[in-house]
């Protein structure tokens, strides 16, 4: 994870970053904001170890490209108009709720492709290739199912973002 951290455009420092381990089945992890990362046990116990890299690197790019704040800010403007709709349109109560959660789920595909992407950089620099990226992907899609790109999914299929990684440089 270090040098993860250390192959950052704004690094957090090792004694900054937390690493906390979710007690469930599932493959997954999460960028929660100021440097603290999410993983399930089912990730651990399953990935091997440039599998878990790669998954860590996206994650690290969310950090570094400042995905959670972004997301907290769209959030909130989010629910103030929300509430703004509300006031000049009684009935729209039941319809911004929806409109708010297709615009934030379309927020969050852009921004994982943009964090596979950097993810990729971050591994580059770490002495890693594209590689580490695709396999964690491929190995995610193998063991979990294509998980993503439907209607009201925040996250693109996995099949688009290994093609969009694969067209890298």
């Amino acid at each position: 994870m270090v040098p993860l951290l250390q192959a950052m455009d704004h690094p957090c420092r090792a004694d900054q970053a937390r690493v906390g381990i979710i007690n469930q089945s599932e493959i997954n992890a999460a960028n929660g904001g100021n440097c603290e990362f999410y993983v399930t046990m089912g990730l651990l116990r399953r990935a091997n170890d440039d599998q878990l890299r790669g998954v860590l690197a996206h994650e690290v790019a969310h950090q570094d490209l400042g995905h959670v704040a972004k997301a907290q800010v769209l959030g909130a403007s989010l629910n103030i108009l929300s509430a703004g709709l509300q006031q000049l349109f009684p009935g729209a109560g039941a319809i911004a709720p929806i409109a708010g959660e297709l615009v934030a789920r379309g927020y969050g595909r852009s921004e994982e492709f943009t964090a596979d992407k950097h993810g990729v950089e971050i591994l580059s620099r770490a002495g890693y290739n594209k590689g580490t990226m695709l396999d964690a992907l491929s190995w995610i899609r193998r063991s979990s199912g294509d998980g993503g790109g439907g209607f009201l999914s925040t996250h693109p299929a996995l099949d688009d973002r290994i093609a969009t990684i694969q067209r890298m440089r």
